[in-house]
């Protein structure tokens, strides 16, 4: 005897689970009531059927936007500056030492070229 499998379709009850489907303005209500202590974190997870991690990346979403909307605006000549949100990100990345292994494979590749001069390295 074959055993023919089930292709369900996500219910709407699965969608919320993995986050989907919830409005800016739910996000931001479900940020603030966490950040203001009113309720713990696991009711508001059970009660908008998310994921603890989910509702990490919306508190990790919600406090870059706040301080990319804080930072002083300073003009720039076009293409010249990289976006605050690229900067933000590159700064993150920095700050773990993902950029140190490519300084060091570009000493590597600049002790291989005869003739060339090393490029000092910049400080973050």
């Amino acid at each position: 005897m074959e055993k023919i499998a089930k292709v369900e379709k996500p219910t709407e009850e699965k969608r919320k689970r993995k986050g989907l489907g919830h409005t800016a303005q739910e996000k931001c209500q479900a940020v603030l009531t966490l950040w203001t202590e009113r309720r713990k974190p696991g009711e508001i997870c059970r009660e908008l059927g998310v994921a603890w991690g989910v509702l990490q990346q919306w508190q990790d979403r919600a406090m870059e936007g706040m301080l990319l909307a804080l930072q002083p605006r300073v003009t720039v000549e076009r293409g010249v500056a990289l976006s605050p949100r690229l900067a933000v990100l590159l700064e993150k990345k920095s700050r773990a030492g993902l950029l140190q292994g490519i300084d060091k494979r570009l000493k590597r590749l600049q002790k291989s070229i005869p003739g060339s001069q090393p490029v000092p390295a910049e400080k973050t």
